[in-house]
């Protein structure tokens, strides 16, 4: 969870105006007004503002600083490096905050705790803040942790279908291979053409075969898949299919787990150009970027206004999604191409 939703900073907001008003009752109590005022003095809330609401007040603009400069910064960081860091922020906030508080209401000549009793302002905020950012990092530990339990239930979903899909669909590869050269060989000479689309097809379900016993490959060998496939697709599509490979060649002995780009590509193909007269562009880059290695598969198909309708299209990219989750934390992000079409681009 790295932002906070509109619902949960209301909730705050009503956390700190609740405690504020109790604050309000304890020092109304404590001075004696009870005994001048009466049980529903404390409704009186004319000095309110400066005996509890400035001090939550500030707080609560504090506790918005601490969540920014702890956590929100430090969002792609471990969060035992962000509980350290707002551990550190809170005596110094209180510090800064109760100073700047005490010499306001000296500046307009209201009371304020002196002496050995302003420890209560600082004990107060302090453990304030300590409970308010505990609960925080406990209810995001029990919201990744509820994500984390419905993403493995998904993940167990997901292989079992693929599980009964290959029981289904099992067949002796070397058998498979056999008939594709079978089929080859029968090809008369001049049709050089159909006996290469037959090589490029066998490869294809040979690498899938490998892509179904190993954890990884090099980018080199997805990549030629990828080729392979593409160029199935533009003997399909002939001129209404144009790709384009924008590839840094210094990574490509870099591992990535199989199969990855395919079903991007084909989403794009099938959804995004397969239904234009002109058909488009696909774009396909690999680079690194920072310590991470960056994928982007760009069309320029007719483009799709709910983004996450694309995960109801189809089990590949759902897959993909999920699989990119799991060893990652990483995901799918999904954005409009230009001038149109549509871009899906991910991190290892």
């Amino acid at each position: 969870m790295k932002n906070i939703t509109k619902k949960e900073a209301l909730t705050i907001f009503i956390f700190y105006l609740f405690f504020s008003f109790l604050y309000r009752i304890v020092l109304w109590y404590n001075v004696g007004d009870y005994a001048k005022e009466g049980f529903w003095g404390w409704a009186n809330l004319s000095d309110y503002w400066y005996m509890a609401g400035m001090q939550y007040t500030f707080y609560f603009l504090a506790s918005i600083g601490i969540w920014f400069v702890g956590i929100k910064l430090l969002k792609n960081k471990p969060q035992y490096l962000q509980m350290l860091t707002v551990l550190i922020l809170i005596p110094i906030v209180v510090y800064f905050v109760r100073e700047t508080r005490y010499s306001f209401l000296d500046s307009i000549g209201v009371f304020h705790l002196n002496g050995t009793g302003s420890v209560w302002d600082w004990y107060i905020p302090t453990l304030f803040l300590l409970f308010q950012f505990g609960m925080f990092f406990a209810y995001r530990y029990f919201i990744d942790n509820q994500k984390k339990i419905k993403l493995e239930a998904e993940l167990k979903q997901v292989a079992l279908k693929s599980e009964l899909s290959a029981l289904k669909a099992q067949l002796n590869p070397h058998f498979l291979y056999n008939v594709f050269n079978t089929i080859s060989a029968s090809v008369p000479a001049e049709q050089e053409k159909t006996r290469n689309m037959i090589a490029e097809l066998s490869d294809l379900f040979r690498y899938q075969l490998k892509a179904s016993k190993v954890e990884k490959v090099t980018l080199e060998e997805e990549l030629n898949f990828i080729k392979k496939y593409l160029q199935l697709e533009k003997e399909r599509f002939e001129d209404r299919l144009e790709v384009i490979f924008d590839i840094d060649t210094t990574i490509l002995n870099e591992k990535i787990p199989p199969m990855l780009l395919q079903p991007l590509i084909e989403n794009s193909i099938k959804h995004g150009l397969s239904s234009l007269i002109d058909g488009g562009e696909i774009k396909i880059i690999v680079k690194k970027k920072e310590d991470k290695l960056y994928f982007e598969v760009s069309d320029t198909g007719v483009g799709i206004k709910n983004k996450e309708a694309v995960f109801n299209k189809g089990i590949g990219l759902t897959n993909t999604k999920l699989r990119l989750e799991k060893m990652y934390e990483s995901t799918l992000k999904i954005s409009d191409n230009t001038p149109k079409g549509l871009k899906i681009s991910f991190e290892l």
